[in-house]
């Protein structure tokens, strides 16, 4: 399946390289734009484009300017990011075909958790890939843990550790790896962390949990069956 496109439109650099990083760590293909007329060409240019992330307040041309232009043309799924929590901002983005409408600061992960829920419920995004190993069974947009057939349920870091795990299964994996690629942005303190997830995701997995393999002065191992 060819990666989905999520356009990102902000002013702020900062704001769209969070925002992009963690939807290619979500394997989306981001495309950016810095104003509101830098939007529009990239969304007339770019056909397939599956969804639009909307910031307010921009220069040259306004997120409410842009998604007027778009709403003329297309329905594609919009989700709005402002600074301002005014109800009357929330009640006309809905009034002009908003999908879902985001106050700034906000979580990367919420918002892409937001993202493939809007993707899902307009059957755009395909909910058929699973990881499987040793009778552990992950479906990554689903969200969801069946251990033999029956459900776990994880944390959302406890998830995303089993899902690294599971994707570099049989692969010896230090604790600085596991922390930049599991809590990249998200981590403060120091790589103890990682050996309390684990702990935790070993106890939940139950007789599974004996798959996750310490490696001493290095990190873990899922092994592979």
């Amino acid at each position: 399946m060819d990666k989905l496109k999520v356009l990102v439109v902000d002013d702020e650099s900062r704001m769209r390289k969070l925002v992009r990083d963690f939807l290619v760590k979500s394997n989306y293909d981001v495309l950016e734009a810095g104003n509101g007329e830098e939007a529009l060409d990239i969304f007339y240019k770019q056909k397939d484009i599956a969804l639009i992330v909307l910031d307010v307040m921009m220069p040259k041309m306004d997120g409410w300017q842009v998604c007027r232009e778009v709403r003329t043309y297309s329905k594609v799924p919009i989700i709005m990011l402002t600074a301002r929590t005014d109800e009357r901002d929330e009640l006309q983005g809905f009034q002009l075909g908003v999908d879902e409408y985001i106050a700034k600061p906000f979580s990367p992960k919420i918002l892409v958790a937001r993202i493939e829920a809007i993707l899902r419920r307009t059957n755009q995004l395909d909910i058929g890939e699973i990881l499987s190993c040793g009778g552990i069974q992950v479906s990554k947009a689903a969200h969801q843990v069946l251990i033999d057939g029956k459900q776990v349920d994880l944390s959302y870091k406890e998830f995303e550790l089993l899902v690294y795990f599971i994707e570099n299964k049989g692969i010896a994996l230090s604790r600085e790896m596991i922390l930049n690629n599991v809590w990249n942005y998200d981590y403060f303190g120091d790589a103890r962390t990682i050996d309390t997830h684990v702990k935790k995701l070993r106890s939940k997995l139950g007789e599974k949990g004996d798959l996750i393999k310490t490696i001493w002065g290095m990190g873990y191992k899922l092994e592979a069956e």
